[in-house]
């Protein structure tokens, strides 16, 4: 196999901290290559610089033995390089052909054939989303099916997916592997990041990993196994930790109900909706995307509002509430952490302690009028240290952070308003194997504190071994409930579909 891309000896600082140093990758034409390593490891800066998104500091790239140096994505595109990006990269005011086609029309265009190209040329990828639709009203999944469609509409000749099947569901999953598969085929190169370890595995053909934005080690899948990929990635074994110490354990005894939900009926989404949440426990949420899971949890939270007639009624502790905003909820000490973080969970300019303080504000917990800012520090070292929050410099705003690592401040900044029910919206999406260990044991200590934790999880084994209740969701109702001791997969996925 010939050599598409290669990279040598790359290295990026920013402000004088290394973020990738000295790295030496070869890419072959017609591969698909895994690019694996913990959050903050550098594999996203890493495929920046192939990308044309940011400019290496030292080293060089080679496209087909050509020197090349890319100072905008618009040159990598031209030269055949397109990145399918973790955060999404589409203009939410423009519709889902629009972005599909976005730098290439013509002078004139007829939006009548533009959508009919859109539609026949998603259904071609067996992605069902609607053309016509705004990019603002998609979900997180659809909006990853437009950015993958995209990247491949440019007919590039290497194609970087950051984290593509984080907001998948299985099914979509499949049609996405089909889709690489094909690509391969046709002698597209593939450089694919992900945390999945097991789609790596299964999917690619060679692995890279990096560690603290050095490369261990690149070698043939065959050569790997999970335990192997792990020890490359932390440094250590994870067996036993990953899903912390109540993984296989009896369930925790109900605690006091402290919240419960009756007939709820939310903007067509959540149809007459029951459940009860209990203090000391982990409730699982699991269900397929569009099942009303995400919309419970944000009309328990005042960011959706049930219908205002036959919608239903909450209860907080046995008496009726109706919170008009979220600040209402809070104050209440319920509190929502988003799947969505870069919309929803942080102010992405500012920096770790100005997001934690932000946090502390919203929760009520400061009085004063005054901004402390020997407090907000004393906040950020407090839980940069709890959470393991690591950045390249104390002063890094958060959008300079790895996707874990931001995953890690919206909790950090949920948590520090001292909440009573805490609901988890997909808490691991993006974050690596370390990190997964170190959020569901952050999880299964707050359950064993008392509080009452909600987990929604698109994951089953994520929402088998950390939950005391597994509550299943379809057509925007709970439909079935099953205890540890007695949920399988199947039976959980049956319960989902039928």
């Amino acid at each position: 196999m010939t050599n598409i891309v290669e990279m040598r000896g790359v290295t990026k600082s920013y402000r004088g901290s290394l973020a990738v140093r000295d790295v030496t990758i070869v890419f072959r034409e017609g591969e698909i290559h895994a690019l694996l390593g913990e959050n903050g490891a550098g594999k996203s800066t890493f495929t920046k610089m192939m990308a044309g998104v940011v400019e290496p500091t030292s080293g060089s790239m080679l496209l087909r033995g050509a020197p090349v140096s890319f100072a905008k994505p618009s040159q990598a595109i031209s030269a055949g390089i397109a990145m399918v990006f973790q955060e999404t990269s589409l203009v939410p005011s423009m519709t889902v052909a629009q972005n599909l086609f976005l730098g290439s029309e013509g002078i004139l265009n007829r939006l009548r054939g533009t959508n009919i190209q859109a539609q026949q040329f998603l259904q071609s990828l067996n992605f069902q989303v609607d053309p016509t639709a705004l990019v603002a009203t998609l979900g997180a999944a659809k909006k990853q099916m437009v950015e993958i469609a995209r990247a491949v509409q440019q007919n590039a000749r290497l194609i970087i997916f950051d984290e593509p099947t984080a907001t998948l569901t299985p099914e979509e999953k499949r049609h996405f592997f089909s889709l690489v598969r094909r690509l391969k085929a046709q002698g597209v190169t593939i450089v694919f990041i992900s945390h999945a370890l097991e789609e790596a595995l299964m999917l690619a053909d060679r692995i890279s990993v990096l560690r603290d934005g050095e490369l261990v080690i690149t070698d043939d899948v065959t050569k790997f196994d999970r335990d192997r990929l792990v020890r490359a990635m932390v440094g250590r074994t994870l067996s036993g930790e990953l899903y912390g110490k109540h993984a296989g354990a009896a369930a925790r005894p109900a605690g006091k109900k402290v919240l419960s939900l009756k007939d709820i009926s939310a903007a067509g989404v959540v149809r007459n909706n029951s459940l009860s949440i209990f203090a000391g426990q982990i409730t699982g949420l699991f269900g397929l995307i569009g099942s009303g899971r995400t919309e419970t949890a944000k009309v328990i939270a005042g960011i959706v509002k049930r219908d205002f007639t036959r919608g239903g009624i909450i209860e907080l502790h046995g008496k009726p509430v109706r919170y008009p905003t979220p600040r209402s909820a809070v104050r209440d000490g319920i509190v929502y952490i988003t799947e969505d973080r870069k919309v929803e969970g942080f102010f992405d300019t500012t920096t770790i302690a100005g997001n934690l303080y932000a946090g502390l504000l919203a929760g009520g917990n400061r009085k004063s009028l005054f901004v402390s800012v020997r407090e907000m520090r004393r906040l950020a070292e407090t839980w940069q240290k709890k959470l393991a929050i690591r950045s390249i410099r104390s002063s890094a705003r958060v959008i300079e952070l790895s996707g874990g690592n931001q995953q890690k401040v919206v909790i950090g900044k949920g948590l520090v308003q001292k909440p009573e029910i805490i609901i988890f919206d997909e808490p691991t999406r993006g974050v690596d194997v370390g990190a997964i260990a170190e959020i569901h044991a952050l999880l299964n200590q707050l359950a064993d504190d008392g509080h009452a934790v909600v987990v929604i999880s698109s994951y089953l084994p994520e929402i088998m071994n950390l939950s005391d209740r597994i509550l299943v969701y379809r057509q925007g109702r709970m439909v079935e409930e099953f205890a540890p001791s007695q949920a399988t997969e199947e039976a959980i996925m049956y319960a989902a579909v039928h």
